[in-house]
C-alpha cells in the first residue's frame, strides 16, 4: 500500500519536472519550460496485486471518468503483456508512472520497475532488478530531483536516472527493506523483519544523504516496520507491525524527527496503512473488517471513520489521495481472490462514485487534462 503526493504545488512541481526531463532527452540545449498545469482528472490508474501466491498476478485497472467505463487488465490490453508477480508500489513523476514489480518468490530474472507513459498505458522501459545471479525484489519508489530511488528486500537503495531510465548506483543500507520517504535531502527507509530476507537489522530506520548518496545513521524504533511518511513539517511516521503471536514485541506507529534524525514519540497504534495529505492524513487500522479513519498528524491522535456514507467497502485495503481536488480514493479487496473494487469519495466522506478492478487493488494514480 502507498501514499500519494500530499499537496497542489508538490504536484505541479512533479508535473513541471517531468516536462522539463523529456524536453532535454530531445535537444541538446534545455528549452524554455512552460508549466503544464492540472485542470482536471481524465481517468484513474489502480494497481492491482493479484491473487496471493500465483505467477504472474498482478495487473493495472484504468477508469475513464467522463465515460464511466473501466477495462481490469489495461496495462496487457496496450502492451501484450502482463504486469508481472506481486506489484507493489505505484508513483507518478512528471509524465510517467513507475510500477516496483517485486516478483515470484524463487523465480529468477522476475523482478523490474515498470516505466509506464501515463497518457496511453505504454510501457516505456521495463528495468531489470536482477544481476544475473539474484533479483533484488523491489518495494517502494520515491523521487528527488530528477532521480527515482527504489527500496528492495535485498537490502539496497537503487538510484535511477528518470531521463535515461537507467540504474545509476546502488547503495546497501539495510536488511529487509520496505517503505521509504523523502524529506530535508534525505531518505528514510524502513528495515523489516522479513521470513526469507532474514537480517538482524529489523528494528530501524535508515538515513540516507541524497546528496552524497551515502548512508549516515539506523533510526531504532520497534520491531518490524514496513510503512513510514512524512508530514510538511518534516515529521515522519512508521508504521511497526511488531511479531504476530509475540506479546513482547507489539505493534505500533513511530514518530521521527528529520531535524535530528531521532525517535521522539511511540503510539500504541496497530496499522496497516497511513496517508498524509496537508496537516491532516488517514490511517488504516489492522481491525476486521478494516476501517478508515482521520488521523490528525500535529497531536498523533486517531479520530472517527472517515466515510460517512452509507456505501462502506467491505474490506478495506488501501487508500489514495488526488492531490488536485482532495477526493479520497479507497481500495476494497472484497475476498482478495475475485474482483475488487474502487470507490471515490469527496474530502467530507460521500461516495461519488466507483468501478470494478482487478484482484486486492490498492493504490491509484491520476491521469490528469492540462491547460495547454
Amino acid at each position: 500500500m502507498n501514499k500519494t503526493v500530499t499537496n497542489y504545488s508538490k504536484l505541479a512541481a512533479i508535473l513541471l519536472i517531468g516536462t522539463a526531463i523529456f524536453s532535454a532527452c530531445k535537444k541538446e540545449k534545455l528549452p524554455e519550460v512552460i508549466s503544464r498545469v492540472p485542470t482536471s482528472t481524465q481517468g484513474v490508474y489502480v494497481l492491482c496485486e493479484g491473487a496471493y501466491g500465483t505467477i504472474n498476478n498482478s495487473s493495472l485497472t484504468y477508469y475513464d471518468i467522463a465515460k464511466k467505463t473501466f477495462t481490469k487488465d489495461y496495462f496487457k490490453v496496450q502492451n501484450g503483456i502482463t504486469l508481472g508477480s506481486n506489484a507493489n508500489n505505484l508513483k507518478q513523476y512528471g509524465s510517467k508512472m513507475y510500477c516496483t514489480v517485486t516478483g515470484a518468490d524463487h523465480v529468477l530474472g522476475d523482478s523490474y520497475l515498470e516505466v509506464i507513459n501515463i497518457s496511453t498505458g505504454k510501457s516505456l522501459k521495463r528495468i531489470p532488478f536482477y544481476d544475473g545471479t539474484s533479483d533484488y525484489s523491489p518495494r517502494f519508489v520515491e523521487f528527488y530531483k530528477n532521480k527515482a530511488y527504489v527500496s528492495s528486500y535485498d537490502g539496497y537503495i537503487s538510484r535511477i536516472d528518470t531521463a535515461t531510465l537507467t540504474i545509476e548506483s546502488r547503495l546497501k543500507v539495510g536488511g529487509a527493506l520496505e517503505g521509504l520517504a523523502i524529506v530535508n535531502g534525505k531518505l528514510y527507509v524502513a528495515n523489516s523483519n522479513h521470513p526469507i530476507y532474514i537480517s538482524n537489522n529489523n528494528s530501524s530506520v535508515s538515513v540516507v544523504d541524497l546528496n552524497t548518496f551515502t548512508k549516515i545513521k539506523d533510526i531504532p524504533v520497534n520491531f518490524n516496520p514496513v510503512r513510514i511518511t512524512a508530514t510538511p513539517s518534516g515529521d515522519l511516521f512508521t508504521i511497526v507491525q511488531g511479531a504476530y503471536r509475540n506479546p513482547a514485541l507489539v505493534p505500533s506507529l513511530d514518530k521521527l524527527s528529520s531535524l535530528t534524525d531521532t525517535k521522539t514519540q511511540s503510539y500504541n497504534y496497530s496499522l496497516a496503512a497511513i496517508v498524509i495529505n496537508g496537516n491532516a492524513g488517514y490511517v488504516i487500522g489492522n481491525d476486521y473488517p478494516a476501517t478508515l479513519k482521520t488521523f490528525n498528524t500535529s497531536t498523533g491522535l486517531i479520530g472517527n471513520n472517515f466515510i460517512t456514507d452509507t456505501k462502506t467497502p467491505s474490506s478495506i485495503y488501501g487508500v489514495t489521495i488526488n492531490p488536485l481536488d482532495n477526493d479520497v480514493y479507497v481500495a476494497d479487496a472484497t475476498d482478495y481472490t475475485g474482483d475488487g473494487m474502487f470507490f471515490c469519495f469527496s474530502a467530507n466522506g460521500v461516495k461519488k462514485f466507483e468501478f470494478a478492478t482487478g484482484t486486492a487493488p490498492q493504490s491509484a494514480v491520476f491521469n490528469y487534462s492540462y491547460n495547454r
